[in-house]
């Protein structure tokens, strides 16, 4: 089941094993690579184009941590949990730079569901998200677990 438009608020017994959530696009310029990485990671490659040709990245790229932040703006808007995504731990990797250019969209699947066993109103759940440009190439892989909960009776 895929969903572009998911319910205004998602409890945990709207979930199910397998469901999918596609997010919206976040085309992503030079201007807000540079932007970040001035505020958030200051290195060469993300901050300077000719450096960045020098570098490992063979041009300007996006920090690992700026499509993060972007990811987590899309996952919010395309997985809104009730109480709100909060996280228990997880997984990232960076498979690809991001670069200028791109647009960013997140396809994320509910992969587990564990109910808690001394608290019945909550379970973690694991998702696994993958962040996707314009030509389906996976620049971010994300696996994490989420506190969700029941909807009050």
């Amino acid at each position: 089941m895929e969903s572009k438009e998911p319910p205004a608020r998602l409890w945990l017994d709207d979930l199910t094993v397998g469901q999918e959530f596609l997010s919206d696009a976040h085309p992503l310029d030079a201007e807000q690579i540079v932007a970040f990485a001035s505020e958030f990671d200051p290195q060469p490659f993300h901050l300077d184009p000719e450096a960045a040709r020098q570098s490992f990245f063979q041009g300007l790229a996006a920090s690992g941590w700026h499509t993060m932040a972007i990811t987590m703006r899309l996952l919010v808007q395309s997985m809104p949990f009730a109480q709100g995504i909060i996280g228990a731990g997880g997984e990232i990797s960076w498979p690809r730079p991001t670069r200028p250019g791109d647009i960013l969209r997140v396809k994320s699947r509910i992969a587990e569901i564990r109910p808690s066993r001394s608290r019945p109103d909550r379970a973690m759940v694991l998702t696994h998200s993958v962040t996707l440009n314009q030509a389906d190439a996976v620049l971010q892989d994300f696996r994490a677990r989420l506190l969700v909960f029941r909807k009050e009776a």
